[in-house]
């Protein structure tokens, strides 16, 4: 479950954070009233969470990493072709008029695209996140309708606390 090199796990640390407080945030708009300091709270957790993983990215900046020219190539690629699936699908739903399925879409495709992720960082733990993520997704919709909430409050917070889990794994393991 652990990363090959503790600086990817660090790095992963760092990324899952920043994208936890997204997640997080895009949940703010338009929660019900008793989730706003909750949410508040789990964003500023999920920042320090990030900056934490930023310093025990630097103090094992020579721990070594999977990163080479053609990781790094294959990495750009896969982020690339997630960035475009969200963009088209977004728009796809705009013009259809199903903005609020936008989040719901992004997580999926995130969810998505951490699988060959988690393969190409050799790090297994990213495949629990992706899995959960990409349930999160398909699951959002129905809890939304079937509990009266915002589709971006429900999407918002699963998604930020998966990310923010898997961001206080890649911490703890980094220590």
């Amino acid at each position: 479950m652990l990363a090959d090199h503790l600086r990817d796990a660090a790095v992963t640390a760092a990324v899952f954070g920043f994208f936890a407080s997204s997640w997080f945030g895009w949940a703010q708009e338009a929660p019900p009233p008793s989730w706003r300091k909750p949410l508040i709270a789990a964003t500023v957790v999920s920042l320090l969470t990030a900056v934490a993983g930023g310093l025990l990215a630097w103090r094992h900046a020579s721990a070594g990493t999977v990163f080479d020219e053609a990781t790094s190539r294959t990495f750009g690629i896969l982020v690339g072709i997630e960035f475009a699936a969200a963009g088209v699908g977004a728009v796809i739903l705009a013009v259809l008029r199903r903005r609020e399925l936008i989040p719901v879409w992004i997580a999926f495709v995130v969810g998505v695209h951490l699988f060959p992720v988690a393969v190409i960082i050799h790090y297994p733990a990213v495949h629990i996140v992706a899995a959960l993520i990409t349930l999160a997704s398909l699951a959002a919709v129905p809890v939304a309708r079937s509990r009266s909430l915002p589709v971006s409050a429900v999407i918002g917070v699963s998604t930020g606390a998966v990310l923010l889990a898997g961001a206080l794994f890649s911490v703890a393991v980094t220590l």
